[in-house]
């Protein structure tokens, strides 16, 4: 008996939510959580017990399991000096009288300029960042399931303009900081295991250390680091530094992202453009010359869905300046050549002017 009652104790029963009548929660819960995130403030006006679901971390780990997780744009503008402010995209393409629209949320507490970003599951990861002109080692990190901010492991040492990627569930980031102690030398680049929540040193050449970082990506398990002078690529299955080809540093500057294994970025002649890692040469992203502007000022970009998104500014006239989106499918013919379709564009938000898009990512949710 006294086992017995010492298990109850140890496990309790979850409290019933009665989420649906007449079905039990575990496969109410099944059922709800395929339901479209876009669908879910509806959904919340159903009953308290599904309100409360829907903040529950147990709905999210359903839908990861279902694979019924759906890719969100967040977006960091910087507005008046140092101040950053943060959205995410409300996106509702197929109902014209429900535009799409970006919807604030909580502001990172400690603002930075020249943070790294990168996303695992859930998680938004923002790195380092100058506060008063000094590299930050602090690491703050935004749960979008909730929209909630906390407080990631402190790197080794403080960076600003570093570069950052995600491999294996594993941050990596390089660069940033100037080497010129030991514990900066030998921590020029680190990577972290949020399992294990500890960032720890990777071995790199002191040829390659530079201080700044102007744009990263990861292809192939490799992350590639663009710097001032060339870049490198650390291929993390290998544990080894290569060279970047000459080919693919003239032509990338810049906000970038890939969709398909293609690296996209946005050149200063306003063309879209494609890398394919395996050719080895740029390629423009043809059929968008009379469906988006002729220069995409501020362009940034995020695969977001396996589809390539870009953001950029626009004049709003006045004191505002208009922030505009574009969801593109991208796909490559016979060829190789690169081809790009408007899913849907459209503006989503005016902000002060001298306002300026920082970063966006792609979170599953």
């Amino acid at each position: 008996m006294s086992s017995s009652s010492t298990t109850c104790t140890s496990h309790p029963e979850p409290p019933a939510l009665n989420l649906i009548p007449s079905l039990p929660d575990d496969v109410a819960l099944n059922c709800l959580a395929r339901i479209p995130r876009s669908q879910h403030p509806n959904l919340s006006l159903v009953s308290k017990s599904i309100r409360f679901l829907l903040s529950n971390p147990l709905f999210f780990n359903a839908r990861s399991q279902l694979q019924c997780t759906q890719s969100v744009l967040y977006l960091t503008l910087r507005s008046h000096g140092s101040s950053l402010l943060w959205f995410t995209l409300h996106q509702n393409p197929r109902n014209s009288s429900s535009p799409n629209l970006l919807v604030p949320v909580p502001p990172i507490p400690s603002p930075a300029v020249g943070s790294a970003y990168a996303v695992i599951g859930p998680m938004i990861y923002v790195i380092g960042g100058s506060i008063n002109d000094v590299p930050s080692s602090h690491v703050w990190v935004l749960d979008c399931r909730f929209n909630k901010w906390q407080r990631g492991p402190t790197m080794r040492v403080g960076r600003e303009f570093a570069a950052a990627g995600v491999v294996d569930g594993k941050i990596y980031v390089m660069g940033g900081c100037v080497a010129d102690t030991w514990a900066r030398s030998t921590s020029w680049a680190e990577v972290l295991d949020p399992a294990i929540g500890r960032w720890d040193t990777v071995p790199s050449p002191v040829e390659i250390r530079e201080k700044w970082m102007h744009a990263s990506a990861v292809v192939d398990d490799k992350v590639y680091a663009m710097a001032d002078r060339g870049g490198v690529a650390y291929d993390t299955q290998n544990r080894a530094w290569e060279g970047v080809g000459c080919e693919l540093d003239m032509g990338w500057r810049g906000r970038a992202c890939v969709v398909n294994g293609v690296l996209y970025c946005y050149d200063y002649l306003g063309h879209i453009k494609g890398f394919d890692m395996k050719q080895g040469l740029w390629k423009k992203l043809r059929g968008l010359d009379k469906v988006l502007p002729r220069f995409l000022c501020g362009a940034t970009m995020a695969n977001v869905g396996g589809n390539l998104l870009v953001v950029w500014e626009s004049e709003g006239g006045g004191k505002e300046i208009k922030i505009w989106c574009a969801e593109i499918v991208v796909s490559k013919n016979e060829d190789g050549e690169l081809f790009g379709k408007i899913g849907w564009s459209g503006k989503v938000l005016s902000v002060p002017k001298g306002s300026s898009i920082v970063h966006c990512s792609a979170v599953a949710l």
